[in-house]
């Protein structure tokens, strides 16, 4: 008798083939509509989330049903290819936001930080377990515990997105102003309390609302950060001085990879989300002193310019802006959006002056940690896996981080022209172009 085991098919021709062409159609959709949103003033992630929107079920399936199927076909295996290849893009992304993190800015802005970050979380936090318990149960998943739902909902507003934060303020050319630096460091302390949040939410989720899970939620929140310290760290800095060491540093995007995706895998085997130990090696890596960022150039550029795009293509894949029509649809997107505009604004503000910071300083700090960009699509996409989010929240909580994003330049460039430019700020420019700071007394 034949103990030996048969070996397992291949991915079939056809199916290959369809992966490929969808591959093909989505990233070069969701590159040109990234380029498009880029010229018209945008994040690249607008037009990125747009190429999902067109080929997707709110207006490819209804011009022209038979293609879209063809295409896109609705059945689980075409999508969990899809998915597979935009997960590696969003942990590399992940990682990749956690390796900018810049821990002794946060540390020099502390206090400031700390007030603005507190107000931009607690308020839209509130703001937004109140408008979920207020949404119709139409737009709640049977059976999903609407205490979870909530908690989910608050989560997910009160979040910002450093990427397109920073993007923003660099393109803006902001980045050397104090209140540049000031959004930053509350956006990086933002983060740090968003993913955690996420990760025992995400717990909730799937275990309940009950004390002792919610207890051992924590704890293995507590137990991944303590083991990411002492064990995570020394470790990833021995491994990165011998990529450094070995073969002139030309494996370190290679290495960085591997580490990022095993702390994945270690938060997802602890009952937390994968983007949980991505982003905390991510910030392991930066604090590591270690990492060449010119060695890491290759990765960070693969990563946001092919895998970041084609996992936003594909959430917006899940878009249906037709659900739009339905009147109570239509108006809780208008209250969600309206809580997290406003609920981002205000908390920012009242920290900003509660930490003494001026009338357009505060303004400038709503405007600025506005933008929910990549962070609130992620954290959609996590709900709509868990189950907890209906297509109709997933579309909904999705357009608040299109129109938050999009809004957060203009506002940001109103409020920061009435703020004079100091010498500090002038030097600061200077240093940041690569000119001698001495330049700026002339």
């Amino acid at each position: 008798m034949n103990l030996s085991a048969s070996p397992l098919a291949p991915l079939g021709a056809h199916a290959l083939l369809m992966f490929l062409l969808q591959i093909g159609v989505l990233l070069g959709t969701a590159v040109l509509l990234g380029q498009l949103a880029r010229r018209l003033g945008m994040p690249s992630i607008v037009g990125e989330l747009c190429a999902g929107v067109v080929l997707g079920p709110s207006l490819l399936t209804p011009l022209a049903p038979d293609f879209a199927t063809w295409l896109l076909p609705r059945q689980p295996e075409s999508m969990h290819l899809l998915d597979a290849a935009g997960q590696l893009g969003v942990l590399l992304l992940v990682g990749i936001t956690g390796m900018n993190i810049d821990l002794g800015l946060v540390r020099r802005k502390g206090k400031a930080a700390a007030l603005v970050s507190a107000g931009g979380l607690v308020v839209p936090f509130a703001g937004g377990v109140a408008a979920a318990l207020a949404l119709p149960a139409a737009l709640l998943v049977d059976g999903v515990d609407r205490t979870v739902f909530a908690l989910y909902a608050g989560v997910a507003l009160c979040v910002s997105a450093l990427p397109v934060i920073a993007k923003t303020l660099l393109d803006m050319g902001m980045l050397h102003r104090n209140i540049g630096q000031l959004i930053v460091s509350a956006s990086v302390v933002d983060d740090i309390a968003g993913w955690l949040l996420l990760s025992v939410v995400s717990a909730m989720a799937t275990t309940g609302v009950h004390g002792p899970d919610v207890v051992r939620s924590v704890v293995s929140l507590a137990g991944l950060l303590a083991g990411a310290w002492f064990v995570g760290r020394p470790l990833v800095r021995r491994l990165l001085r011998w990529s450094a060491r070995s073969g002139h540093g030309e494996s370190l995007p290679a290495v960085c990879t591997v580490l990022i995706v095993l702390g994945a895998a270690a938060s997802q085997a602890l009952g937390m989300e994968a983007i949980i130990g991505a982003f905390l090696v991510g910030v392991l890596i930066s604090s590591s002193n270690e990492a060449d960022r010119e060695r890491l150039a290759p990765m960070r550029i693969f990563a946001v310019t092919v895998l970041a795009p084609l996992f936003f293509a594909t959430a917006g894949l899940r878009i249906d802006l037709t659900a739009l029509a339905r009147p109570e649809v239509a108006g809780s997107a208008l209250l969600v959006l309206s809580v997290a505009v406003v609920g981002k604004f205000a908390g920012a503000y009242a920290g900003a002056r509660t930490g003494r910071l001026g009338h357009w300083e505060g303004l400038a700090l709503g405007a600025g940690m506005n933008s929910r960009g990549v962070i609130e699509v992620i954290i959609a996409m996590v709900g709509l896996r868990l189950g907890i989010l209906t297509t109709e929240m997933y579309t909904i909580i999705v357009l608040v981080a299109i129109v938050t994003s999009v809004m957060a330049a203009p506002l940001l460039r109103a409020a920061v022209r009435r703020m004079p430019v100091t010498r500090e700020e002038r030097v600061r420019e200077r240093v940041m172009a690569g000119r001698p700071a001495a330049e700026s007394n002339s």
